[in-house]
């Protein structure tokens, strides 16, 4: 009896473990994405970059910070997102979306020293496809529904 209890147990823990990584693999993957689009020259950050993009009508992916301070930039990126069927994902803070884009200082371990805020980020050019892309791509179609 007790032995299948701890069976119970350890399948309990492993499906938690599962479920908690599988976000984790969303941000390594978007970081992943986002780092390959700015290698082949396809990563637009800053509002006034962004904004270019998105009303051309070359922007794929966006990125937007909660944190934002103005509210006018905010439903500016979101009505234009939405004008042009641009997936948007919301990241917790800008200094987050600093970092994947490259706009911070490491020091000589890898360890992020400063990071440049960074409310929007937009990709026009994801480069290669690879694993990380189709698990972004996943994540946004499951984020429409």
């Amino acid at each position: 009896m007790a032995d299948e209890e701890d069976q119970q147990m350890e399948v309990v823990e492993e499906e938690v473990v599962d479920a908690g990584s599988g976000e984790l693999n969303t941000i390594d993957a978007l970081k992943q994405v986002l780092k390959k689009s700015l290698v082949f020259d396809g990563l637009r950050r800053g509002l006034h970059e962004c904004v270019k993009a998105l009303d051309r009508g070359t922007a794929r992916l966006c990125i937007l910070a909660k944190d934002c301070d103005n509210e006018e930039y905010t439903k500016l990126v979101q009505a234009l997102c939405a004008e042009s069927g641009v997936h948007l994902i919301m990241a917790d803070a800008g200094t987050e979306i600093g970092e994947w884009c490259g706009l911070a200082k490491l020091d000589t371990e890898g360890n992020v020293r400063k990071a440049v805020r960074c409310s929007v980020a937009v990709v026009t050019d994801f480069g290669e496809e690879t694993a990380a892309l189709n698990v972004v791509l996943d994540y946004v179609k499951s984020q429409k529904e």
